[in-house]
């Protein structure tokens, strides 16, 4: 945690990838479970610099990729205002997808590929970030996938990072970019 007041969307939400971001801690940090004493959830880019740094049980979740999803861009029912006037969204939201270079950090290559391999499992069970986890501000939920290697290539993110490569894998989370009033 950064300390960093929350910044609004043009609508006034949270600020899209934040949200996602504390949705997929707070997922992490009770489906493992791993507590802040235990371990860390971080969003670095792992590169050799910040890898030397590492000094205890991290799951790290790099952002490096944020696309314009193809599917189809989500139209919300109307809402009933309290006054009873009915409110409706002018413009469908677009979904976003995020793509998350997922690694593991720990004291042995054994202990990484258990902890990888716990996260890979928690988050297959998932396939959303449960409303309890998720930011309230979110105008869709946080649907959760793994992608194929040959999409994403995390080796290619591995070598243009300057770090040898490791066991990791693609998170996709796809939500709805709260882009309009």
């Amino acid at each position: 945690r950064t300390g960093v007041s929350v910044l609004c969307s043009p609508s006034g939400g949270a600020v899209l990838i934040p949200a996602v971001q504390d949705g997929l801690e707070r997922l992490l940090r009770t489906a493992l479970p791993l507590s802040e004493q235990q371990g860390d959830v971080v969003f670095d880019a792992p590169t050799s610099t910040w890898s030397a740094t590492v000094n205890r049980l991290t799951v790290n979740l790099f952002l490096y990729d944020v696309a314009r999803s193809g599917r189809p861009a989500r139209v919300d029912a109307p809402v009933r205002n309290p006054d009873g006037t009915v409110a409706r969204r002018r413009f469908p939201l677009p979904m976003v997808e995020l793509s998350f270079l997922v690694s593991a950090w720990a004291g042995s290559t054994r202990d990484e590929h258990q902890l990888l391999g716990d996260v890979l499992t928690r988050l297959l069970a998932h396939p959303t970030v449960p409303a309890d986890l998720a930011p309230a501000a979110l105008s869709s939920p946080v649907e959760l996938s793994i992608a194929s290697d040959e999409r994403n290539r995390p080796r290619d993110l591995w070598t243009s990072l300057g770090g040898q490569v490791r066991a990791s894998f693609t998170l996709v989370a796809t939500v709805a970019a709260d882009a309009y009033p």
